[in-house]
């Protein structure tokens, strides 16, 4: 019985390309609220804390290339392996200059306090992984 109600529901959701696409849409979109963040109020309070850590203040546009240009990269399958390790390097460099501290909290609901940051990075390490799949604007598979 449970093996009939497991191959019917297989039958029924057996598509990893749309899978992928969902991967794909959900993780840029919602990074690009952190990109929008960015774009209306600047990267100036990152720059400051980069400079604290001996790092150039120029380094803090790359958080546009990380919220900005590499969601929609990926929201729209162009090259979107090397846009999603993109993604990931800036969430560790993300993490690591504002929430190091926080590496062994908990939240008052007792989920851990880099929950999302750690959601994130992992959906990017899947959507390198996996590709594009077979839904998304770009045709060409050498720029997928």
């Amino acid at each position: 019985m449970f093996a009939a109600i497991n191959n019917g529901f297989s039958r029924l959701s057996d598509h990893p390309d749309f899978g992928k696409l969902i991967l794909r849409v959900s993780l840029g979109a919602l990074l690009l609220f952190h990109g929008q963040f960015k774009v209306l109020h600047g990267v100036g309070w990152i720059a400051s804390h980069l400079k604290a850590h001996g790092i150039p203040g120029y380094v803090a546009y790359g958080a546009y290339l990380g919220e900005v240009v590499a969601p929609v990269m990926v929201i729209i399958g162009l090259m979107t392996r090397p846009a999603a390790f993109i993604i990931a390097v800036n969430l560790v460099v993300a993490t690591l200059l504002v929430r190091t501290g926080a590496v062994w909290h908990r939240s008052v609901t007792g989920a851990w306090a880099l929950e999302d940051e750690a959601f994130y990075f992992f959906s990017a390490c899947a959507v390198m992984l996996l590709g594009a799949g077979r839904y998304g604007l770009i045709r060409n598979p050498s720029l997928q």
